[in-house]
């Protein structure tokens, strides 16, 4: 459970690329990937078998792609699959009165794929305004991140990745020979947009499938992986309501309220690596709220102090469309 402060709550309402790619400018690197990513097998001529090696797979890779840009966000995409994977596919399927397998297999792709038909790949090009910004290792104690006037990435990569969605270690095995300097070029994944189409006035949220599900009226915008509180502290029963929302949301532990974290009352800085992920989407029941996390990777795998947690982007997405009073139903 957590509280945002309420002077806040106030004030707001794959990997090597082609192997020539690393030396041409971007607009060059963009040009030649333009008919490489395409399709399934454009990724593998796209992507070097180190990238596409194991559990790591083209089938996946595009998969997850294609459903983060449906709106069933299969939480980090990294190629492998795994549980928020199938949850999305079976979500995706649920709402396309499609028969729930939750397979990522060639008949389910080729839906996907007659439906999206753009690139799964991009080129960027790194600039100044990524990398004008301070950079640092963000201590694990609590009281030593509240000593920190920001908790901000630790490093690009991080900051890329999340950007795009996608998992650390497939952006740098897809890049390894980047220099992750002004002007670099980085081959990506070209993930979703970050706005949903439509105002969500309801949300369900799923205990049993780890899910949140958003509404606009009766159809359903978007899916996304969560954690959802746990045994010794589940989040709570019935349904309430959103009150408001913090996008740049600081974190305020408070012992009194909560019984992990120690005995001292602290105040944490904003940040996409602050308790919260910096996003904060407060529900009519005290303490409680939908938000971030400085751990993508772990989004359904781990518990929660009761509230809701999503990926950063995720939670920056439902925070931007969903509307003071929407109602919030957990289920399951």
């Amino acid at each position: 459970m957590y509280r945002i402060s309420s002077t806040l709550l106030s004030a707001c309402a794959a990997a090597s690329v082609l192997s020539s790619l690393p030396f041409l400018p971007a607009a060059a690197q963009s040009d030649r990937l333009a008919g490489a990513v395409d399709t399934k097998e454009g990724v593998k001529q796209s992507l070097s078998d180190r990238v596409l090696s194991g559990k790591r797979t083209a089938r996946q890779l595009t998969a997850q792609i294609m459903l983060d840009r449906a709106g069933f966000s299969p939480g980090v995409i990294d190629g492998l699959g795994g549980g928020n994977t199938t949850d999305a596919v079976r979500a995706y399927q649920r709402a396309n009165d499609m028969e729930e397998t939750g397979q990522v297999d060639g008949a389910f792709t080729k839906h996907l794929r007659e439906k999206d038909t753009a690139r799964f790949l991009k080129v960027i090009t790194l600039k100044s305004a990524d990398l004008d910004r301070p950079f640092r290792k963000i201590p694990e104690p609590m009281a030593e991140q509240a000593e920190m006037d920001s908790l901000g990435y630790e490093n690009i990569q991080e900051l890329i990745a999340e950007r795009y969605h996608m998992d650390v270690d497939l952006l740098t095995a897809m890049n390894p020979d980047a220099e992750w300097t002004v002007g670099s070029a980085l081959i990506v994944a070209a993930a979703g947009p970050a706005k949903l189409d439509e105002p969500v006035d309801r949300i369900i949220v799923d205990r049993s499938e780890n899910s949140v599900r958003a509404y606009s009226g009766d159809r359903q915008v978007a899916f996304y992986p969560a954690t959802v509180g746990s045994s010794d502290m589940p989040s709570p029963s019935g349904t309430m309501t959103v009150v408001t929302v913090a996008p740049d949301a600081n974190y305020t532990f408070d012992p009194e309220t909560n019984n992990w974290g120690g005995q001292e009352a602290l105040s944490l800085a904003a940040g996409p690596n602050n308790p919260v992920g910096g996003v904060w989407i407060d529900l009519s029941k005290e303490t409680y709220g939908i938000h971030g996390s400085p751990d993508p990777a772990l989004i359904g795998k781990t518990a929660s102090h009761g509230c809701v947690r999503l990926t950063n982007w995720d939670a920056r997405e439902l925070a931007d469309a969903v509307e003071a009073g929407a109602s919030v139903e957990f289920v399951g």
